[in-house]
């Protein structure tokens, strides 16, 4: 009965109406070998090739699911993979292609994993630059791909249209309105493409009163200003904190997204003490940031308090003089920080560097002057950002000019002014006025469903594009997978209006080859996704700048009423802009410092919530009120009023916060565009009035309570040093090493000895120098929080999204946490000798109780928790079935077909890092997320089973991946190499700061053998006797008892 089976290789072969075009490509697919050498080499003979539908496939991998039968055929003179794979493509192996990530907000180089023609997931392309590296954001937006709530084709007036239609209509109308004296306006995003620089330069060409505007949601407007007018050209200035000695950051959350992000990278080298020496950090800010939690010092201010430490730098840096009375003054406490920090700049010379994030030109003019005064080594003018363009002026001035009835055509692209312009209901009534509006979404958001024709634009993995991200760095984006809906890009119809016939990739390549590419090749760069350019700028004219007039240099907002708050409106690490709303994985993922997840939320002091009345008391046993029975963190709202303008949000109580100040993120309060369950939290942009991020506000009370849904409820660590090992840079450097990273002991015959010692294990040990050996490092001086390895590990291994209600009862899936915690005294070392000094029961209760309480300004640290695959796992011992074992590689693998579901190696972990499946979450539509309809669960990973219902899950080490170089190794007939395994497992390889490194200890002289052996690593509860393969790196402050 066997030989009478049929088997189809995909749903397509099923209907019958696609058996002439199978049987075509069937019998013209194995015509000729093809000549991957002089392919790949010869430019012209790659430019005219003809190819049967497996070449296709080798070197594009664009067939999909849902368009198969439209990625059969295809020219292939377009994409190049990464990695050049063998003449015959081998199902299970994945293709890599070198792409770039630009969407106005996030800028990136990556590379782009591909499973039999689908996008899955998003690696670090090692040829580029480290600060161009995928963050959360990034790493998430390969699930935007696969957005079931994406336009599938144009629209008219919200109703579907052709395309035929569309072009004709839209171009008729450009050239009516070309022959008016009305203004033709492109308001776009900022692109950071040459060849679509030259291409609107095009369009102008054509058509008459065309001005270019472009739109970055969250302004860096006075800092670009202040760039221009000293240097000449619209960029920021970029930073190498690799060579810093001292950092001073005033308002400038420069790990997180401050002027487009990517520092975390050259930071984190410079906080490596291995050498003895390492940068100090001090942070001046209001709200709790991610840079502020990794400082040495952070001291929370005001904004006029901030700007007061700015002028008394330069005044000693500089030695000029600003004149104005302030209405405030610094307290002694901080005046005495201020003139030791000074101190420190100078000794420091041109290794020091200050930054700031007050949005106001005069500050921004005088950090570049401070920074070029100390001729630091960290300061790259040079090396210019060009991922913002936007002028706050040009965007206000439009919107006068709509209402005035002077815009014929508003032709968008890639922003969403409807949802993110704090006065877009000026921006609609403009909007009716204009005779022709185009919009080019994805989706039909806020800004779409009021515009004459919607564009229905392509996601950048099927889209071609060119960018200068930063000067003289140039990068491409290529299509990784054809067109799932009838969908264009921007540029496309520019072409067509300009009436170029040329495609858009033609026209990028031809721009490359005659402006961009010297030496090498078009498909070289198209391969490598980068090409270096030498700027043709070998300095930098500078130009005097003017000082501010005393008048402007305070708060213009400042008012006596008590009353007023200084609202602080900021981006949050996993929403950004508000762009990814629709992406569960985002919404799930919570932030690293206040731990919540699909919320945003109202942030504000302990001491002003209780001066509110905002401030709810721990629950008891007989009254729930911060917390529910379930654990559930609770917290009232409040009413923000600002001018003539009103909003509700929840209050959540931040640890570091300054007093007088709050904070809101952007990004959320969605309203079109996604579904039901994303339409969560406030738009914050409503209260963004002048493109300022500083407000002043008025906060009105409510007893209405918000339940909130956090990852983390215990905040401190209670002085438990053995969890988060940390020391100074002087200890480290002066002390033995036993005195800061003591490994735990036990008696063996009255004797201490050593809990890693096989003398005292209950175990029977094995000779694990045979074979491979896998570890995990993790370095807390690397690690800022930023949460992309989280991410990451959703993607490699199909983490399945619960929702809210179920992360409020502690049943989220992440196999990977990053835990936060704060000191209850001013440090943690306090916290430790607080609990050391306890004595009697009086004591033990007070104490104890006192420490569960993070300080007003604590000090912060952040450590990631998987699966410790401890080689005397308590897991393995408790399971009834044998679900969960041990193997000879270090990894302790779960078996989901064997568990059957009792928990009990859940309560045996003493790491807590197993997740039980309480529900099916894949195809339930109590869960309707991306695993909820085909389109989404395209980005499953083939190779990491699913789980059930009923099935405990956990960190595997990646596994598949390792046991795909082994495969690999043994399928081309030779050992393992060198390195071949660093970074395989999906943490490690999307950790761009360096935290994170894996690799098999057994290989000699291997990143991860050195340091598993350096005399920063401990295990995490190594007084257990679990021996871990997760090995941790001591982490070291760089205090010092003057300041």
């Amino acid at each position: 009965m066997s030989k009478n089976k049929k088997y189809w290789k995909n749903i397509a072969e099923l209907n019958s109406d696609n058996n002439d075009v199978f049987d075509k490509l069937q019998n013209k697919e194995f015509i000729q070998e093809i000549p991957v050498d002089e392919f790949l080499s010869d430019k012209d003979n790659l430019a005219n090739s003809s190819t049967s539908r497996r070449d296709f496939l080798k070197y594009i991998g664009f067939s999909t699911a849902a368009a198969t039968l439209a990625a059969c055929e295809g020219p292939v003179v377009n994409s190049i993979p990464y990695v050049v794979q063998p003449k015959e493509i081998i199902p299970g192996v994945a293709n890599f292609y070198a792409t770039t990530v630009a969407n106005g907000y996030d800028f990136a180089n990556v590379l782009i994993k591909c499973r039999e023609g689908r996008p899955i997931k998003i690696e670090k392309n090692k040829l580029a630059p480290d600060s161009k590296s995928a963050n959360a954001r990034v790493h998430a937006s390969i699930l935007d791909l696969y957005d079931n709530k994406r336009l599938a084709q144009p629209t008219k007036d919200n109703m579907p249209i052709s395309w035929f239609g569309f072009e004709y209509e839209t171009k008729s109308k450009l050239e009516e309105i070309s022959k008016t004296d009305k203004k033709i306006i492109l308001l776009t995003q900022t692109f950071a493409s040459p060849s679509t620089r030259k291409l609107i330069e095009d369009f102008k060409s054509k058509y008459n009163n065309v001005n270019h505007i472009t739109y970055d949601s969250f302004s860096e407007s006075c800092a670009l200003n202040a760039f221009q007018a000293k240097y000449g050209l619209r960029g920021l200035s970029n930073y190498d904190f690799s060579k810093s000695k001292v950092i001073v950051s005033i308002g400038a959350d420069f790990l997180g997204d401050w002027q487009g992000g990517g520092f975390d990278c050259s930071y984190a080298k410079g906080r490596n003490p291995d050498n003895g020496i390492m940068s100090r950090h001090i942070q001046f800010e209001s709200n709790m940031t991610l840079s502020g939690a990794n400082a040495d010092l952070r001291v929370p201010l005001k904004l006029d308090e901030q700007k007061l430490v700015l002028i008394e730098i330069y005044k000693s840096i500089v030695g000029k003089n600003i004149n104005g009375q302030p209405a405030i003054s610094l307290n002694k406490k901080t005046k005495k920080i201020v003139n030791d920090l000074v101190k420190e700049i100078k000794l420091g010379a041109n290794g020091s560097v200050i930054i700031s994030g007050i949005q106001e030109e005069w500050c921004q003019s005088l950090v570049l002057e401070i920074n070029e005064k100390l001729n630091s080594y960290s300061y790259e003018p040079l090396k210019t950002i060009l991922t913002k363009s936007s002028n706050d002026k040009e965007i206000s001035n439009l919107i006068s000019d709509m209402n005035d009835g002077s815009v014929g055509a508003l032709i968008m692209a890639g922003i969403n002014p409807m949802y993110s312009l704090p006065n877009y209901q000026k921006f609609k009534n403009g909007l009716s006025k204009v005779e022709l509006s185009i919009c080019f979404s994805m989706k039909s958001d806020e800004t779409a469903t009021i515009s004459k024709y919607v564009a229905a634009s392509n996601h950048y993995l099927e889209s071609w594009g060119d960018f200068e991200l930063v000067s003289g760095e140039f990068s491409l984006s290529q299509p990784t997978i054809k067109t799932l809906f009838d969908t264009k890009q921007f540029q496309d119809l520019l072409l067509l209006w300009c009436d170029n016939k040329q495609s858009f990739h033609d026209y990028i390549k031809n721009y490359w080859n005659k402006n961009i590419i010297d030496s090498g090749s078009w498909n070289k760069a198209l391969h490598d996704g980068i090409y270096y350019k030498k700027s043709s700028r070998s300095n930098m004219f500078s130009k005097n700048i003017l000082l501010p007039p005393t008048k402007n240099i305070y708060s213009s907002s400042n008012n006596d009423k008590s009353n007023l708050f200084e609202l602080n409106i900021y981006p949050k690490t996993g929403m950004g802009d508000g762009q990814h709303a629709n992406n569960p994985w985002l919404q799930e993922f919570p932030d690293p410092l206040t731990r919540a997840t699909w919320d945003n939320y109202l942030t504000i002091s302990e001491f002003d919530a209780k001066q509110l009345g905002l401030y709810l008391e721990p629950s008891t046993f007989f009254n729930q009120s911060s917390h529910n029975a379930n654990g559930g963190l609770n917290g009232k709202y409040v009413k923000i009023k600002l001018g003539d303008k009103l909003l509700k949000a929840p209050v959540l109580i931040q640890p570091g916060q300054a007093r007088g100040t709050v904070g809101l993120a952007i990004g959320y309060g969605r309203s079109m565009g996604v579904k039901s369950e994303m339409m969560i939290g406030v738009n914050a942009y409503n209260l963004y009035n002048n493109f300022n991020p500083v407000q002043k506000v008025e906060l009105i009370p409510t007893d209405e309570i918000h339940e909130f849904a956090l990852i983390q409820l215990q905040n401190t660590l209670m002085g438990r040093g053995d969890i988060v090992k940390e020391t100074t840079l002087e200890e480290f450097n002066t002390k033995n090493v036993e005195v800061w990273n003591s490994q735990a002991v036990v008696s063996l015959n009255h004797k201490e000895t050593p809990v890693s010692s096989p003398d005292v294990s209950l175990w029977q040990e094995f000779d694990r120098s045979i074979g491979h050996h896998f570890n995990l490092s993790i370095d807390l001086n690397a690690c800022t929080g930023c949460g992309a390895c989280i991410i990451a590990c959703h993607a490699e291994n199909n983490v399945p999204v619960v929702g809210k209600s179920e992360i409020r009862k502690s049943r989220d899936m992440h196999w990977l946490r990053i835990d936060r915690y704060y000191s209850s005294e001013n440090s943690f070392m306090d916290d430790d000798k607080k609990k050391d000094d306890i004595s009697g029961l009086g004591s033990s209760l007070t104490s104890f109780g006192e420490l569960e309480n993070p300080s007003e300004n604590p000090q912060v640290v952040f450590q990631p928790i998987m699966c410790q695959h401890c080689n005397h796992a308590p897991c393995e011992t408790v399971c009834p079935v044998a679900a969960t074992s041990h193997g000879r590689q270090g990894q302790n693998h779960m078996a989901y077909n064997r568990c059957v579901g009792t928990r009990y190696c859940a309560n045996n972990c003493p790491y807590k890092v197993r997740r039980f499946n309480w529900f099916l979450y894949n195809g339930n539509d109590e869960f309707d997320y991306h695993m909820n309809n085909d389109l989404g669960r395209m980005v499953i990973n083939p190779d990491v089973t699913v789980r059930s219902r009923g099935v405990m899950e956990k960190c595997s080490f990646c596994i598949q991946n390792t046991q795909a170089v082994i495969l690999k190794a043994k399928r081309e007939g030779r050992a393992v190499s060198s390195g071949e395994f660093n970074d395989t497992c999906a943490c490690a390889s999307a950790c761009s700061s360096g935290a994170m490194r894996f690799g098999d200890i057994n290989e000699k002289d291997s990143k991860i053998a050195k340091l598993k052996n350096n005399k920063r690593a401990y295990h995490l509860l190594d007084a257990v006797g679990t021996k871990p393969n997760v090995v941790y790196q001591v982490k070291v402050r760089n205090t010092k008892k003057s300041v």
